[in-house]
């Protein structure tokens, strides 16, 4: 099954786009501090860097953020798309669950501890400087809820490689329950309180609506990161855990079947988001009105952003992407304004069935 290519069809999101004005500077103050880091060895790595594009990547979910707050969330996109491939898709704790916790934890830990500290370890290192960096720009609530949004993304990571490591392939709704860690969906939205400087009352963030809410724009930039990354990692074999080749495996399904049905379910789960938000929001104070919108921004934003960047685009994920993709938002033909029907009913799924409940504020 690896090294089967899933074409992108048409992209269901009536959200619209929008992207921070100063997204280049953001750009250009992160990768500067970046090519001042432990992780550059030389210009090839900050090359490959760049080649995320995080700055663009996390201009799309806070474009009102305060500059000084935007380039150090991109930083930490940067730093995570580093991690992600060298201690999570490949290298020597790719298939090592054990050595990977050990490994994991360690960093975790760095981001946790204030102050000044040694780590022998650059991945560690770097992330402990940026989250210095959080600390100075936001108060102590904002980044215990990264640090815990961060530990969660580890231990997602760590459920994905001990699978892989046994040769599992998760059914659909242990997939789904895993995949709203190991996508990193939960670190990257707890920054939208960083960058845009907002204090959600614990009362309304811990509410189950608000906790349906987030867990939901994680899933739907999950699935859509399955759509776009596939063909790159059929290339480097390492697809046996995507949403294509589970409801392959699982239903029997073909290729066409599995990618028209992760449609139809990422479909359904934004269509609960829409009208779900549409509820919350007029009871919703000041700071979580902005938070729900930095939500659907960070759907929109996701898939824009993926449609244009290199790290999917290119062979070598730095290779500039062909002209005809850029930008995203122009291109009339990537965007439906129906969203797809399908088999799955996710209101079966025990993992995501909650989010169809009577939720309140």
């Amino acid at each position: 099954m690896a090294g089967t290519a899933v074409d992108t069809p048409p992209f269901y999101c009536p959200i619209e786009s929008a992207v921070h004005p100063e997204a280049e500077e953001a750009e250009r103050r992160a990768l500067a501090w970046l090519g001042r880091s432990g992780l550059c060895r030389d210009g090839t790595d900050l090359a490959r860097y760049a080649g995320s594009r995080s700055a663009d990547f996390y201009a799309r979910f806070a474009p009102a953020a305060d500059l000084d707050r935007l380039w150090p969330a991109a930083l930490w996109v940067y730093w995570g798309f580093a991690f992600d491939d060298a201690r999570c898709d490949e290298g020597p704790y790719a298939a090592d669950p054990g050595a990977f916790a050990t490994m994991a934890f360690s960093v975790q830990r760095a981001l946790e501890v204030p102050g000044r500290l040694h780590c022998a370890d650059p991945y560690a290192a770097v992330l402990h400087e940026i989250g210095e960096l959080f600390r100075a720009i936001a108060g102590p609530v904002q980044n215990r809820r990264f640090e815990h949004a961060h530990r969660a993304w580890l231990t997602g990571v760590q459920w994905q490689i001990g699978n892989r490591a046994a040769g599992r392939m998760p059914d659909l709704d242990e997939y789904l329950a895993m995949r709203l860690h190991s996508a990193g969906g939960e670190p990257t939205y707890a920054m939208l309180e960083i960058a845009n400087g907002l204090d959600v009352p614990d009362r309304e963030m811990d509410s189950p609506a608000v906790r349906a809410l987030t867990e939901m724009a994680i899933l739907v930039a999950a699935l859509d990161n399955d759509r776009h990354s596939h063909a790159r990692e059929a290339r480097r074999h390492q697809t046996e855990q995507n949403i294509v080749d589970v409801l392959r495996v699982q239903h029997r399904y073909s290729l066409h079947q599995a990618v028209d049905e992760a449609i139809a379910l990422r479909d359904a789960v934004l269509e609960r988001f829409l009208a779900l938000r549409d509820q919350v929001t007029p009871r919703a104070g000041t700071s979580l009105r902005h938070y729900l919108t930095g939500l659907g921004h960070g759907i929109r934003g996701n898939i824009e952003w993926a449609l244009r960047v290199p790290r999917y685009l290119a062979a070598d994920g730095v290779t500039p992407a062909a002209r005809a993709r850029v930008p995203a938002q122009a291109a009339a033909g990537r965007w439906t304004d129906l969203p797809r029907p399908g088999r799955q009913d996710p209101r079966r799924l025990p993992s995501i069935a909650w989010w169809w409940h009577d939720l309140v504020l």
